[in-house]
């Protein structure tokens, strides 16, 4: 048998990898790897991209697909045999990859290539390969070379690690609770914690911090007691202050911001933020910040009028004349109940994930004239789903759905590339894109289909809009493919557009079924979810602000002397209008901005929904009385925007779509914000 990790003829062969097949494998990789970056840096090789590409590229797209697998086991499959096997490959890796990027010999050839000799995608893709030589380090020379690449190989590992403490925090943390403590908790929710007692041999009902049991427990639970022990857990998390103190992030914290910010210094920045945003659409820091409080200022009085209400209902309707920090999601709900008379655990018997998806494919298939298919591949977990995608019964794509949440998966929802477009240089083959789909939704129980939340259904639109802009892409050039070489604040875009249908009764009546009587969702609870859709829109775009504002002030003040609590009690102070309690560490489970990506990138999200939100009015604009989409404008935007991938700067492809520069307009009449400024 030969080792799976090694066979790329087509799929991974994710039911066949083993722990044992990592090193193996990665060792092979990384020395054809090697051998590639030694032939095409010699002094006789031309300085061609497309020889380059056939020597170089071929060989470290195997490695990145191979560790891309391993990588993607270790989130949605975690064991301790994996993660060993995956965390001792993890420095050879990374120092490849530093390597790499920071060779000068490299970047020279890079530098030489004739720009006459390339196609207007190549050109693109050399244009950022260029800037990221600079941005990885390879003009930097001697001692501050290796104390670069000693940094890049240090923050992996502690990422890594952060990652792994957050993962293995939520999954230590339980507590069992009796019929007399379950009251107002969903009897789905609770089937679930019956089932994970009894599974250890417990009476009662086994609660977790996995999002499928916390949330509805913090939204619905009439014992205060019980709110406050979840919310506790949840907010010390991978702390100081949590029962597992091994799981501590404390001191990463500070070690990531101070590596990342001599990083910055030995490039010649003063910060990483700075950085940060040289491969980004916004300017600067400061840019960022400006349009941060900007939004803040337009927010805050919806945000303050938001809160002045929960106070006032929960003192006259709930007897609570000072709300806790763990009171304030069931306060709420309930409010949201009684102004609007549904609950989301109605909403939700409508939403089961087979009629969900169906409804899904159908707006993607008539909006973008394509085919979705399910199909056979082999998979990690049984739940796991595998589809093609179809152009007049030719293969534009693929993609695997991981729905389920589970012991041993990340929380969170996120899409993957398995591999890219990408018209090979070594077969002279146009390779498809594949990607992976993942959310943390409940599983079914009793043998019913899996119910999903409204904000399930808008992740699970949120992450197929993300695997669109990968798979539907007519991008030959692998650099600058799909979701390759997008700006990472305009990474969104085409993820949060697709969130608005969620919000349509012409696509929502296609997606709902009656859990119990296939009934589809009324219209009149339709309606009354519509004018809920707004409901705090002030507070939670405080709460994203929030988010992002303080990881612009960690990755732009001196990392020496930072105190990551005092920074964000110092952005409460700017723009909060409701202050958790001392004891919430959310910085210590903020694994987007410490171990995902997204460092000195956070604002992106509200950044890209001005993108979105502008890109969708085009949709409104030329639909019909009845709801129907422009196939036209659907072709237009596909062409613009998910086609051209990372081709062109983002700008140039939302101009090319709406003929003009984004505004802030239509974010704030979606968001219900639009009156006041």
């Amino acid at each position: 048998m030969t080792n799976p990790l090694l066979d790329f003829s087509a799929l991974p062969l994710f039911d066949r990898i083993t722990p044992a097949d990592v090193e193996p494998a990665i060792a092979q990789l990384l020395q054809q790897a090697d051998a590639a970056l030694l032939t095409v840096t010699q002094d006789d090789f031309p300085a061609d991209w497309v020889r380059i590409s056939l020597v170089l590229d071929t060989a470290t797209e195997q490695l990145g697909r191979a560790w891309g697998a391993v990588s993607h086991l270790q989130s949605v499959a975690d064991t301790p045999e994996l993660r060993a096997a995956y965390n001792a490959q993890l420095p050879k890796v990374t120092e490849f990859w530093t390597r790499l990027g920071a060779n000068e010999a490299l970047y020279a050839k890079y530098k030489a290539i004739r720009p006459d000799s390339l196609n207007p995608e190549q050109s693109h893709a050399r244009t950022l390969a260029l800037r990221n030589f600079v941005l990885s380090g390879a003009e930097l020379s001697g001692l501050a070379k290796e104390r670069f690449a000693a940094i890049q190989e240090r923050q992996a590992e502690i990422s890594q690690l952060f990652s792994e403490h957050v993962l293995d925090a939520t999954d230590a943390w339980s507590m069992t609770i009796t019929d007399d403590d379950a009251a107002g908790i969903p009897s789905d929710v609770l089937d679930t914690a019956r089932a994970l007692a009894l599974a250890e041999g417990q009476n009662g009902y086994k609660l977790t911090l996995k999002m499928p049991c916390y949330m509805p427990v913090m939204q619905y639970a009439l014992n205060s007691a019980v709110r406050e022990k979840m919310y506790r857990a949840y907010a010390t998390r991978a702390s100081e202050l949590s029962d597992h103190l091994q799981f501590d992030n404390s001191a990463l914290l500070i070690e990531i911001l101070q590596l990342r910010e001599e990083e910055a210094q030995l490039l010649g920045y003063d910060n990483h933020a700075q950085v940060s945003l040289a491969s980004k659409m916004a300017e600067s820091p400061e840019h960022v910040v400006g349009f941060l409080r900007d939004l803040a200022m337009r927010a805050k009085p919806y945000a303050v009028t938001d809160l002045a209400e929960m106070r006032q209902f929960a003192a006259d309707h709930l007897q609570l004349s000072n709300p806790h920090a763990w009171d304030w999601t069931f306060v709420g709900e309930k409010l949201k109940q009684a102004r609007y008379a549904f609950s989301d655990l109605e909403v939700k018997a409508y939403f089961t994930a087979p009629k969900v998806l169906e409804g899904l494919f159908k707006i993607v298939e008539t909006l973008f004239e394509v085919a979705i298919r399910q199909d056979h591949a082999p998979v990690w977990h049984p739940g796991v789903l595998f589809y093609r995608i179809e152009r007049q019964s030719q293969l534009v794509g693929q993609f695997y759905l991981d729905p389920g949440a589970r012991q041993g998966k990340r929380g969170g929802a996120w899409m993957d590339d398995v591999r890219a477009r990408w018209l090979r240089p070594d077969t002279g083959h146009l390779q498809t894109p594949v990607a992976h789909l993942v959310c943390n939704f409940a599983e079914g129980i009793n043998g019913q289909p899996p119910l999903l939340t409204h904000d399930d259904v808008i992740t699970l639109f949120h992450e197929c809009g993300h695997g669109l802009h990968h798979m539907l892409t007519q991008v030959n050039e692998r650099d600058v493919s799909g979701i390759s070489g997008v700006e990472w604040d305009a990474v969104e875009l085409p993820s949060q557009f697709m969130e608005n249908f969620c919000w349509e009764w012409s696509v929502l009546k296609h997606m709902t079924a009656h859990v119990d009587t296939g009934e589809p969702l009324p219209r009149a609870l339709f309606d009354k979810m519509l004018a809920a859709k707004n409901f705090q829109s002030g507070l939670q775009t405080l709460r994203q602000i929030e988010f992002s504002l303080l990881d612009m002030y960690l990755h732009t003040l001196p990392a020496q002397d930072i105190r990551v609590l005092d920074v964000l009690q110092q952005v409460r102070e700017e723009v909060a209008v409701m202050y958790p309690p001392a004891f919430n560490r959310m910085p210590h489970s903020f694994s987007h901005i410490f171990a995902g990506g997204y460092a000195a990138g956070y604002y992106s999200y509200k950044w890209a929904e001005v993108l979105s939100a502008d890109a969708y009015a085009a949709f409104e604009e030329s639909s019909t009385a009845d709801g129907q989409h422009s196939v036209e404008t659907g072709r237009r935007y596909r062409r613009a925007i998910l086609e051209a991938g990372g081709s062109r700067p983002a700008m140039a492809s939302f101009k090319a779509f709406r003929g003009r520069e984004p505004n802030l307009d239509a974010l704030l009449r979606h968001q219900g914000m639009a009156h006041q400024s």
